[in-house]
């Protein structure tokens, strides 16, 4: 795994964050010391894809990356005639991904797609997962997203949601964000590091409240959908189909 120093140098500063080649060569260890609770939350999906998956069905990583929920799922899933679609929209990552599954030695068949994922056809689905991907899709295109997932899964279907969220009172976000940026420091992020990265993210992850993601579920027809987990502002959500 190499180290996350992409914003270090003063060239790192320029243009948005994209998923190139340089961010999937160092991805696992920037989200090691990005995002609090990740390693948690891909233990979880593999804990939920052993008890939720259903026999016959199919599974979904939207916006799969490196393939770190890809891989909890197929380790998690006990039940036969399953398979699981992988898809990313960052050649990158997908080169990168399919030799991480290709390396695994699970059972369960894994296709590795380079696909949008809003294009992605969903279908006899008994598990999908959205692991910190939806906060990248343009906010008006998000409710349409979720729908066409839920019109996807078979019932008693789980969907997760992991998300960066913002909270309606400025100040209480404003201490999240200040609680976040010190969980960087501890791991050795710099506050050059911390600048660069927001300043590059600003606009490109345009996260949402916990409210709204809940009204969102709940529109789109999943019966029930929850939080979590829970770090700062960094959550994931459980619905059931």
């Amino acid at each position: 795994m190499s180290r996350d120093t992409l914003y270090t140098s003063q060239s790192a500063a320029i243009g948005s964050f994209e998923f190139n080649d340089a961010v999937a060569s160092v991805f696992p260890d920037m989200l090691r010391r990005s995002i609090p609770g990740y390693a948690q939350t891909i233990e979880a999906i593999n804990g939920l894809a052993r008890r939720a998956v259903q026999p016959g069905s199919t599974c979904y990583d939207l916006g799969c990356s490196l393939g770190a929920a890809t891989l909890a799922m197929r380790h998690g899933i006990t039940v036969p005639d399953c398979r699981i679609v992988a898809v990313d929209n960052a050649p990158a990552m997908i080169e990168h991904c399919r030799n991480i599954v290709e390396a695994d030695n699970a059972a369960t068949p894994v296709e590795v797609v380079e696909a949008d994922l809003r294009e992605t056809p969903i279908d006899n689905a008994s598990m999908v997962v959205l692991n910190y991907t939806l906060q990248f899709i343009p906010a008006a295109e998000r409710n349409e997203l979720i729908g066409r997932i839920a019109r996807g899964m078979r019932d008693n279907g789980v969907l997760v949601l992991s998300e960066k969220v913002t909270h309606e009172d400025p100040e209480f976000d404003a201490l999240l964000i200040d609680l976040h940026h010190d969980f960087k420091r501890q791991n050795a992020y710099s506050e050059l590091e911390i600048a660069r990265k927001r300043a590059a993210i600003e606009n490109v992850l345009i996260p949402d409240t916990v409210a709204t993601h809940l009204e969102r579920l709940q529109n789109a027809g999943f019966r029930r959908a929850g939080v979590w987990l829970r770090w700062f502002s960094f959550v994931s959500f459980v619905a059931v189909r």
